[in-house]
């Protein structure tokens, strides 16, 4: 395999470069219908490997985008709460320090049921998304939010910019690591950008994945796993300067990087020297520092496996909460089923009456919840820990407790 930024060749049988092996294992989002359920499922390797040039990690693996990322997809932002207080303080925030207006033009890569630009519509500002999925397309369009349906790319960025023009605002939140052309990606970036616009881009920090053990946010659908000095690197190869950087608690830690062409004049918050010195005190410039998850991920498995084994030898219930990618990760590396995990209970009816792909643990509403009382509720979605506690408090009423397995097994 060749890296996906500088084009390094990665031995992806050599131990030197592997980041972390999960074995095989379906794609996260590929939920399977009762129908589905006779038929055989295809499992790809879920490999990661850093590059020993550009220190990218990278999977080893790629599946079509239309494949990935069906017209079937189940993946709705808008269920979640916390996400849309996050996306709704992001637009206050831009729309105060970039000064948009009814005369501006912001642009959504991956706006998905237009969780997001529903504030930006509604401010008066134009704005379009662009949204591979027809079904989040659709859901934003009853929103009100133009959406346009396509994969961005660079060819796209210049239709675009030929009959739209340029955005002073273009806003990539969790998508940078989901494309497998990374460069052609940010290359559209730079031409969808006007000369003083500027792209804000949020993903998980690698620093954060590894120093609280979220090796289940890695699936198929995430082809890289950025650090800062990645990522910058990343952006100044196709004329981009990250001038500023956020960290920010969301998906167990993230960065929001604030990009704008070399030439717009803009000047670098020390902000970006102080995260590119965290990730230099880390380690994270030396290869070393590539090592080392794999054991973690195996001390995380075996400790929730050998807690579900106990509640079912002591004969308590379970059942888990969330439907999400990061569950369906950890659920297949550790080889967990419907006989030690029976139901996962999802707000989205769209995920509802489904299957998980490879456990294929059935997918049912809170109501199935409220009447099984079970013993413990695993949270398989731990980013969003505190909103979904909140949410389940009745489960305490008869004595239930909650448990999370990443970044170690707690049950409280």
């Amino acid at each position: 395999m060749k890296c996906r930024f500088c084009a390094e060749p990665i031995d992806d049988a050599s131990p030197d470069t592997l980041f972390l092996d999960l074995g095989t294992a379906p794609p996260s989002n590929a939920f399977l219908t009762s129908a589905q359920l006779a038929e055989a499922e295809s499992y790809l390797p879920l490999r990661l490997h850093a590059c020993p040039r550009c220190l990218l990690v990278q999977l080893d693996e790629i599946r079509p985008h239309a494949q990935l990322f069906a017209p079937d997809y189940v993946y709705f932002s808008s269920y979640s709460r916390s996400w849309l207080e996050h996306a709704r303080a992001f637009v206050e925030l831009a729309v105060a320090e970039l000064d948009l207006d009814a005369r501006s033009l912001v642009v959504e890569i991956a706006s998905n049921d237009g969780y997001l630009l529903q504030y930006v519509a509604a401010k008066g500002i134009p704005c379009v998304g662009i949204e591979p999925t027809s079904g989040t397309a659709q859901a934003a369009r009853a929103k009100g939010v133009e959406t346009i349906e396509a994969f961005f790319g660079l060819r796209f960025a210049h239709a675009f910019v030929a009959e739209r023009g340029q955005a002073d605002l273009v806003v990539a939140n969790n998508v940078l690591a989901h494309v497998p052309d990374l460069n052609d990606f940010v290359a559209g970036l730079r031409v969808l950008l006007a000369p003083r616009g500027v792209a804000s881009v949020e993903f998980p920090h690698l620093l954060e994945l590894v120093s609280q053990r979220q090796f289940d946010t890695v699936y198929h659908e995430h082809f890289s796993y950025f650090s800062l000095h990645v990522a910058r690197a990343v952006f100044a190869a196709h004329g981009l300067r990250v001038h500023d950087v956020e960290r920010l608690p969301t998906h167990g830690g993230s960065l929001r990087l604030w990009a704008s062409p070399v030439d717009s004049g803009r000047a670098e918050s020390v902000r970006v020297a102080e995260v590119l010195a965290l990730e230099r005190a880390a380690g994270m410039f030396e290869r070393g520092w590539y090592r080392g998850l794999q054991r973690q991920a195996e001390d995380v498995k075996n400790a929730l496996l050998e807690f579900l084994l106990g509640l079912r030898r002591s004969g308590r219930s379970v059942a888990a909460y969330g439907a999400a990618a990061k569950g369906n990760t950890l659920l297949n590396y550790a080889g967990i089923r419907p006989d030690l995990v029976p139901f996962v209970v999802d707000a989205s009816p769209y995920k509802q009456g489904r299957f998980l792909p490879g456990s294929r643990i059935p997918v049912v509403a809170e109501g199935v919840l409220r009447a099984a009382r079970p013993d413990v509720v695993l949270i398989l979605p731990w980013n969003l820990r505190a909103e979904i506690t909140a949410q389940l408090a009745y489960v305490r009423e008869w004595g239930g407790r909650f448990a999370v397995a990443v970044p170690q097994l707690d049950v409280f």
